[in-house]
């Protein structure tokens, strides 16, 4: 994934941290964003004891939550800043334990109105060696932004 790196894309970067620091939600899951722009998005979440159920492995709805931001965000990147995920798919493929959970997604396909992107969650271990945990496709609609 290319994020070009411009005073744009740091100044979109940073609008991107807000909206995800607003998320209330966001407080019990502890990620963030770090990478943002033209039809891409990175977010990263710090494993810790609180994500993990009852056989010590990365809860399933965390891996989820990363796949759902991720997704939005990459599509909110094309779409504009008010989008709500219109569907979801999760593919779960290895179980995550230790680390720093990393979602990656890109935009496949999008309209004005509409984006359909695909992402991967990767667990890096402490040592460096990368998990493939999930992969998951997702279709985000634009909204008016009214509430």
């Amino acid at each position: 994934m290319r994020i070009a790196n411009t005073s744009v894309a740091s100044d979109s970067l940073a609008l991107a941290q807000k909206v995800l620091a607003a998320q209330p939600f966001n407080g019990q899951i502890g990620a963030r964003i770090t990478a943002f722009g033209e039809g891409a998005a990175v977010l990263e979440i710090d494993i810790e004891h609180r994500h993990l159920q009852q056989y010590g492995l990365v809860h399933g709805g965390v891996l989820a939550y990363a796949a759902d931001n991720v997704l939005t965000f990459a599509a909110g990147s094309v779409l504009g800043p008010n989008v709500v995920t219109a569907g979801m798919t999760v593919n779960y493929l290895r179980p995550a334990r230790i680390g720093t959970l990393r979602a990656t997604a890109t935009v496949a396909h999008h309209t004005r109105k509409q984006a359909v992107a695909t992402a991967s969650i990767e667990a890096i271990q402490p040592d460096g060696t990368v998990t493939l945990c999930a992969i998951a496709q997702g279709t985000v609609w634009a909204t008016s932004g009214e509430r």
